[in-house]
This record gives C-alpha cells, structure tokens and sequence, in this order.
C-alpha cells in the first residue's frame, strides 16, 4: 500500500477504492396465474389473507358483501383509504379472508392486506402507500393477564385493614 502523506494523497486513494454506489431497487409485479395479487395483513391478533385483481371495486369478505361484514361506516372507511391513497377508487375487486380478533382489528388486518396486494399489484404505487404508512404493520397487542395482578398491570385493591 502506497505512503499516505497528505491529504491530497488520501483524497486520492479513497477516489480509487470508492465503494459501490447502492443500487436503485427494480420492483417487478407479482402477479398470479389469474391475474391477481395476494397478500397477508395483520393487526392485533386479525389475520386476513387479500387477493385483489382489476374489476368494478366489488369487495367480499368471509363471503359477504363489504357492507354486510363490516356494517360500521368507520371501518368501510378504513377499507377504502388504500384506495383513495393510491387514487384507483373502484379498479380492483377484493377478495379476503379474515381470521382472530374483533371487527376493528379485522378491518385493519384487510387494510393491511390491501395495501401490500396493491404495491405488489403496481410497484408504482408503494410510494404513496408507504408514506401514508399502511405498510407498516400495528403489531400493538392486548397484554397478556400476569399472575397476581387483577388484570394485565392492574393491582388489587390494597387494604391496610
């Protein structure tokens, strides 16, 4: 190795050993034999498994309609904002299986589901949906109940009589 004696020389042979520049990340779709994207969402203890494919906009659930399963408007909305994120309101039919949970975390885990099946679907997609951050997984969980305790952290009532 050659003397390093100034900064000159350093400059010089950092520019020869520079390293590799990153490479930008080419996202192909992945796409099934039918034409469609799957993909798994969770949150909470909700498991759903989402398959979406280009359609009217039609969403089944479990076997229902969308507005049969999940009868609250609040969690029809949480359905929709992978769509309206990624503007393709109405493109794609979804179909899901929903598994665990309560209705609220099952209406996330589809969330989830939607959002990775459609960045899967159009790599285009993923910057929006990932800078709104459906994406991400909410991995919060309730707290298991500890022995001795009246719930998860919760004490008894103490008594000094």
């Amino acid at each position: 190795m050659a003397e390093i004696k100034s900064l000159d020389d350093l400059k010089s042979a950092v520019g020869a050993a520079a390293p590799v520049q990153a490479q930008a990340v080419v996202r192909t779709p992945v796409r099934d034999k039918l034409g469609r994207a799957y993909a798994t969402g969770k949150r909470k203890n909700a498991i759903a498994r989402v398959w979406i494919k280009p359609g009217s906009g039609k969403v089944v659930v479990n076997g229902k309609t969308m507005t049969e399963y999940f009868a609250r408007p609040v969690l029809q909305m949480i359905l929709a904002q992978p769509f309206t994120i990624a503007n393709v309101v109405g493109q794609f039919d979804v179909m899901a299986t929903v598994k665990g949970g309560g209705l609220s975390g099952q209406a996330g885990a589809v969330k989830h589901g939607v959002s990775k099946a459609l960045q899967l679907y159009e790599p285009a997609l993923r910057g929006a949906l990932k800078a709104a951050g459906f994406l991400t997984r909410d991995s919060r969980v309730v707290d298991r109940k500890k022995y001795g305790k009246r719930k998860a952290r919760r004490s008894f009532q103490f008594s000094k009589r």
